[in-house]
């Protein structure tokens, strides 16, 4: 075994290139690399527009959309624990193309896992060459279905949030701080586990140049350029809104008491999605990682960086794996290029035969809470008028979208108040385990305005209103059931002294 890592995997700063092209690059690679980039991400992203919406983060994020399109506000009319990016990506489509489909943004998260491939193979071309720079985006759009349907196709906050992840590292290795600052920004903003990538970019404004220490004005140039877009953001919405919902208000959520092995089974069932997805990538990594240990400890940086991005909140849900992937995929594209030739041949064959298996699955597997969703929906279209506000007590905002009516209140979903929302059952779960001051604002909002119906659709979980005495207050004397329940659901509409 050898000593210290071999030269093909050492890590040399594009910035210390000269305008000739490096060894190893081709006239017209862009050119032919790219239709290929392209097609792969149309093909593993195919399952995605096979039904309406795949989580109900897409439909929160279409419920939010709708009321900032009505005149609401973020943090304020409408919350939620993330930053604002993509709630006004959602906005913005909806005012161009209409707010009954999500297909246009469908088409972005295309669009936006065609740019993380191709970043990561600008990003491995310039260290490694033209093979590494293919082999990066080929193998990142082969694993990047790798989970349950719902994680991998839904167009939400980790999809668009590695496009800017991988930008910062590219900008990094160049030196153009600026546009480093600026993408670790973009990435915090369309999620918050998305700033650990300053962890590598650090490390490469510190170690990647012959300097070895920055210069004040680089360490400048990446603090203004990411700290004046998140303050913007902040300006744009709600400054103590912003930094309660997205930083100082989930203590909650992110414990790791209640429900143990519930979680721990989960994160095993998505651990190990993932290592059958990148069954082709681990073991060339493993198998050099005592040579390469020193080699790219950048990208050895963002990966630990990523994994405790997964960590946090332990909640283990499957589309935070999905962070892992550009790291995870430039470390195989250098492993492979010190490995003999055919085991690269055997890690592209491995990869596409585990991409069919998920995009079969993706294409094949049934919706049952989707099939539920719609039909919660029909019934309040039936049973409601359109500028009635209505009340959906459970776990799937997208029900509001579907029914296009409004919600009665700015909690689109019974998490925010049970913390439910973190996969808790049992003693985590509650009203005294909500967001701080969640229920008299609650109580203040069905009070003022009544909603027209009501649905619990709680279905025997831990949030059901029998442990809530708030919510069975609200509901005696003002509402009645309806005999007929959905699924499971019951429908509440007001008594006539209500």
């Amino acid at each position: 075994m050898l000593a210290e890592p071999p030269p093909s995997l050492r890590y040399a700063s594009p910035r210390a290139s000269t305008t000739a092209a490096p060894e190893g690059r081709s006239a017209g690679y862009w050119r032919r690399l790219l239709p290929v980039l392209a097609v792969l991400a149309v093909v593993t992203r195919l399952p995605s527009f096979r039904h309406p919406l795949w989580n109900p983060d897409e439909g929160y994020l279409a419920v939010q959309a709708r009321i900032l399109a009505d005149g609401g506000s973020l943090y304020e009319t409408v919350v939620d624990r993330k930053p604002p990016l993509l709630p006004w990506l959602y906005e913005l489509c909806f005012a161009v193309f209409g707010d009954d489909s999500l297909h246009p943004l469908k088409v972005l998260a295309v669009l936006a896992q065609l740019l993380t491939a191709t970043t990561l193979a600008a990003t491995a071309r310039d260290r490694w060459g033209d093979r590494a720079g293919r082999t990066a985006g080929v193998l990142y759009l082969l694993v990047s279905i790798g989970l349950n349907p719902e994680d991998a196709q839904a167009a939400t906050f980790e999809i668009f949030m590695l496009p800017f992840t991988a930008a910062a590292v590219y900008c990094a290795g160049r030196g153009r701080w600026t546009g480093a600052g600026l993408a670790v920004a973009g990435a915090f903003l369309a999620k918050q586990t998305g700033g650990a990538v300053l962890v590598p970019v650090l490390w490469l404004l510190w170690h990647g140049s012959p300097r070895r220490s920055p210069q004040r004005a680089d360490l400048v140039r990446l603090a203004l350029a990411l700290v004046v877009p998140v303050l913007g953001a902040a300006l744009l919405t709600d400054p103590s809104g912003f930094l309660f919902w997205t930083v100082t208000g989930s203590g909650a959520y992110a414990t790791f008491t209640g429900s143990e092995l519930h979680v721990l089974f989960r994160a095993l069932a998505n651990t190990a999605l993932l290592c059958a997805a990148c069954a082709g990538l681990i073991p060339p990594v493993v198998r050099v990682v005592r040579v390469a240990r020193a080699a790219a400890v950048d990208l050895w940086l963002w990966l630990g960086a990523s994994a405790v991005a997964v960590l946090a909140g332990f909640h283990f849900f499957g589309h935070y794996y999905l962070q892992l992937l550009p790291p995870l995929t430039l470390l195989a594209a250098a492993a492979l290029q010190v490995l003999p030739r055919d085991r690269l041949a055997t890690a592209v064959l491995t990869s596409a035969a585990a991409c069919a298996l998920f995009l079969a699955w993706g294409l094949l597997a049934p919706r049952p809470e989707l099939a539920h969703a719609h039909r919660l929906a029909a019934q309040l279209q039936h049973r409601t008028a359109p500028e009635d506000r209505v009340l959906l007590w459970g776990m799937h905002p997208e029900t509001y979208w579907l029914a296009d009516r409004a919600p009665a209140s700015r909690y689109l979903t019974a998490g925010l108040l049970t913390n439910y929302s973190g996969g808790r059952d049992g003693p985590q779960v509650g009203e005294k385990h909500a967001v701080a001051g969640a229920w008299p604002v609650l109580v203040t909002e069905l009070r003022e305005r009544p909603p027209a119906l009501i649905v619990d659709d709680s279905r025997g979980k831990p949030y059901a209103p029998e442990y809530l005495p708030t919510l069975r207050r609200l509901l005696a004397g003002r509402y009645e059931p309806l005999p007929d329940q959905i699924d499971g659901a019951v429908l509440y509409v007001r008594s006539p002294g209500g």
